[in-house]
């Protein structure tokens, strides 16, 4: 069966469960918007009008519920506000706010759909649009998949804009002018005769009056902060050292945790031997928590020392135990008995042709988290409620699963969401969090502060997934003719959601990502993924299934271009069926000079472009040969986000996204020995020094009908353009990261 007979049975279930939901809930819960949470305990004088504004005598505050991680969303959600509320950075404060149904997730459908981001049909409109329903009804809040900025675009600029219509019309209440004679800049409202009223002052007449919520959004054409360079709001803090993470929580009485948990993640603790630690210096008790121990002390050194002192006896890994059995255990999954679904299937994709058929196998590695800032959380207990102080993600779910730990009700969890050193999919998980609540809930009255150490936090990430590609092409006549690429991978979304008690079934989109989703018309093209049984836990890494997907398809794609004798470049563009790809590449070409004179002997240059999170992303790299090892000289990017809201901050993750996809794919892989992690600290999982760190050149496009986010998509592309890059220079096929293994890096 083709692919659109596959989706639109798919669509059609989906769509049904919707009407039946809509049926047994009614359309309205659908429809309508969730309360207000700003509006409880509002104090008096104080006014909101919608989840995100609350002005008060005193200052603005503005409500950022997306996590930040580093990225800036922070930032770029106060931005969306302030633009259409006019007022000016400076003149407010941010929150994260407390976690509430009100902040679900309004993107998120768009990657959980099984269609093509370029397919704008009814069929997979009608699925967008019943994912999303069950989003909202649930009440997902969640930071991830590159969707707080679509998430963000409308709803927060419609939130500045009642908001300044709301204030003008207190204006106007108190002063007796029309509203149309009032404008706003600057945190004010402005009158005929030139003088103003902050938004504060009309405070309390605003909180008496209803939100006005018929809002026209300003053209783009009068933005005044959106879409020009700005100073992130967070620039100066983290640039003098001040900026406050969760790991700086300093709460009165808080005594100090750290934690070893067996190192074969899900292993049991079978007995252990507490006798050394407990005379120790500050230790003040021994805590026996899920799968592990804890030791709390007045200070985190001691807690540490303390909790190393302690002799284990740790169970078995509930998987294999050495990493040679983990891949065994991938390539025997291509079966029709482990086929999880068939994502493209066009033409006749068995086809051979004389002119030459390639055969390939890839393989990724799993791969660490590894954020500068290790996982940590403050938990205080109370008979009537839990304070939670921590970086997070998915800060509702957190509730739920604290408070089955401490038995409050879930709306008895505070979250305090703190800026996070780095995530990168690490911190959507929960077991530190709740560790920390079970000491807590020890020790109740007491803050407990748990950090792990970096040996901690390297043995229980739960890592990129294990993935391995096997493709068959041909080519015809000089032109690529034919594709037919297996991708077999654990299935993450189960894996992780699993651990967040969040519903996870069906065919895994991440066992395709960055494979069938590249909108390339191949004459024959079919994709099909396969579920490896459960190894290993695995969990969300930085762009998911497209930072192992984009290395196997592009990768290919180039041994066939090869092979073609076509250039790598025209024969991507050829290709390409998207005009907004289309033109991705063709301005990454131009930004390298691609056309240009061929690089000197020693030298290569390598394209690849992968589609991930709805964003067509093509990249360049350069690299020479300096005394038979490999140097990354240059680097050019392009991505289309359909807006470019801040210039500055685009280009900063875009330069980051390429230094982790390059860093990774030249040196980085977790391994099991003994069902343990054999990679414990950066030392032993380097990265990229700064001293290899090439140049990168970065242009915005803005082509696509769509925003879209850019945290993720230029991770993909960076590993197969440099694995190009080296074919290129020396002749030598790169197919299994890290590539350190097959060559040295200069």
């Amino acid at each position: 069966m083709g692919k659109v007979g596959k989706i639109a049975r798919r669509a059609f279930l989906i769509g049904s469960a919707a009407v039946a939901g809509g049926v047994a809930f009614g359309v309205w819960r659908v429809k309508t918007p969730w309360p207000n949470p700003l509006e409880q305990g509002l104090a008096e004088g104080a006014a909101t009008f919608n989840p995100w504004v609350l002005i008060d005598a005193e200052k603005v505050t503005l409500i950022t519920p997306h996590a930040d991680k580093g990225q800036g969303v922070a930032h770029v959600q106060a931005a969306l506000i302030a633009e259409e509320m006019d007022i000016e950075f400076g003149q407010f404060e941010i929150s994260f706010g407390q976690p509430d149904k009100a902040y679900w997730n309004r993107a998120l459908a768009a990657e959980g759909a099984p269609f093509l981001a370029t397919d704008e049909g009814f069929t997979a409109q009608t699925a967008r649009g019943a994912i999303g329903g069950l989003i909202k009804l649930i009440g997902l809040q969640i930071t991830g998949g590159s969707s707080a900025v679509p998430d963000s675009y409308v709803k927060l600029r419609e939130a500045g804009a009642m908001a300044r219509e709301t204030v003008k019309k207190a204006a106007s209440e108190k002063t007796g002018l029309p509203v149309a004679e009032l404008k706003t800049a600057q945190g004010a409202v402005h009158l005929p005769d030139g003088s103003t009223l902050s938004y504060t002052e009309l405070a309390g007449i605003a909180a008496e009056i209803a939100p006005v919520t018929d809002v026209r959004l300003r053209d783009r054409s009068d933005w005044r902060l959106l879409g020009k360079p700005m100073q992130r709001l967070d620039i100066v803090a983290k640039s003098t050292g001040t900026q406050r993470y969760g790991i700086d929580i300093d709460l009165p009485g808080m005594v100090h945790a750290a934690v070893r948990v067996n190192p074969r993640q899900g292993g049991a603790l079978n007995r252990y031997d507490a006798s050394a630690a407990e005379g120790m210096r500050g230790v003040q008790k021994i805590i026996e928590v899920t799968g592990g121990v804890a030791a709390v002390a007045d200070n985190t050194w001691r807690a540490f020392q303390a909790v190393e002192a302690i002799d284990c006896d740790w169970g078995p890994a509930p998987y294999p135990a050495e990493q040679e059995a983990h891949w065994a255990a991938v390539a025997a999954s291509f079966t029709e008995e482990r086929l999880d679904s068939t994502w493209r299937d066009e033409g006749d994709a068995g086809v051979a042709t004389a002119d030459g058929t390639v055969e390939a196998e890839y393989r990724a590695p799993y791969l660490a988290h590894a954020p500068l800032e290790p996982l940590n959380a403050t938990v205080r207990v109370t008979e009537t409620a839990v304070e939670v102080w921590a970086g997070q993600q998915i800060p509702r779910q957190l509730q739920v699963l604290v408070a089955a730990i401490t038995g409050h009700d879930a709306d008895q969890v505070i979250f305090h969401n703190q800026f996070m050193g780095g995530s990168f999919g690490h911190r959507l998980e929960f077991e530190h969090v709740k560790l920390a609540a079970e000491i807590a809930n020890q020790m109740r009255g007491v803050a407990v502060k748990l950090t792990y150490s970096r040996e901690e936090d390297f043995a229980h990430d739960f890592p990129r997934q294990i993935g391995m590609a096997r493709a068959r092409g041909a080519v015809t006549g000089g032109k690529v003719e034919a594709i037919d690429l297996q991708v077999a991978m654990p299935s993450v979304t189960a894996s992780q959601m699993g651990r967040a008690g969040l519903p996870g079934g069906g065919a895994d989109s991440q066992i395709a990502a960055g494979v069938w989703n590249n909108p390339y018309a191949l004459p024959h093209f079919r994709m099909r993924a396969y579920r490896v049984p459960e190894l290993a836990p695995v969990s969300s890494w930085r762009s998911v299934g497209a930072s192992a997907g984009g290395f196997f398809f592009d990768c290919f794609l180039d041994e066939l271009i090869h092979v073609a004798g076509a250039d790598p470049m025209a024969e991507r563009i050829r290709l390409m069926a998207h005009d907004p790809s289309r033109k991705v590449l063709e301005a990454v070409a131009e930004m390298s000079g691609w056309d240009g004179p061929r690089p000197a002997a020693g030298k290569g240059r390598g394209v690849a472009f992968v589609e991930s999170f709805g964003v067509p992303c093509a990249e360049v790299v350069e690299v020479s040969v300096v005394d038979g090892a490999i140097r990354i000289d240059k680097v050019w990017v392009a991505a289309d986000v359909g807006v470019v809201l801040d210039p500055v901050n685009f280009e900063n993750l875009v330069q980051g996204g390429v230094v982790f996809g390059l860093a990774h794919a030249m040196n980085c892989e977790i391994t099991y020995a003994d069902g343990m992690a054999e990679q414990s600290n950066y030392d032993s999982y380097e990265g990229m020094r700064i001293g290899q760190c090439p140049e990168i050149f970065v242009r915005g496009l803005e082509n696509g009908a769509k925003i879209r986010g850019i945290g993720e998509p230029p991770v993909p592309p960076a590993a197969p353009a440099l694995a190009n890059a080296i074919f290129a220079a020396t002749g030598k096929r790169l197919r299994e990261m890290p590539f350190s293994k097959f060559v040295d890096f200069a």
